[in-house]
């Protein structure tokens, strides 16, 4: 099963006034992406963060799982926290570096 347009659409509305919030299909799922830095992982229609040190105290009683086959585990994030979920949003925003952008090699 893989997330659908109507949960990924409500997982950006959580996030609102989180900064610039969009999103991108890969892995078959969603990366949900704040300020053009990736945030959430969604897969299955279940909203995955990062186990990060930041986080620790925030989710506490978060469940954990694994977003796909072979991934580390991440922590679950109830998106229907509102608060929240707004407030792991800006915690990993301000700690998440922008991805930096790969040149393509040519081949000779």
């Amino acid at each position: 099963m893989s997330t659908s347009l109507e949960f990924i659409e409500f997982v950006c509305d959580q996030s609102a006034d989180c900064g610039d919030i969009r999103y991108r299909k890969m892995f078959g799922d969603y990366m949900v992406y704040v300020n053009d830095k990736p945030i959430l992982l969604v897969c299955d229609n279940v909203v995955y963060v990062k186990k990060h040190e930041a986080l620790k105290d925030l989710l506490v009683n978060a469940q954990s799982g694994m977003p796909y086959k072979g991934s580390k585990e991440h922590d679950i994030l109830d998106i229907d926290n509102v608060q929240l979920s707004k407030q792991a949003v800006h915690i990993l925003e301000a700690i998440t570096p922008v991805p930096v952008k790969r040149k393509k090699k040519i081949e000779k």
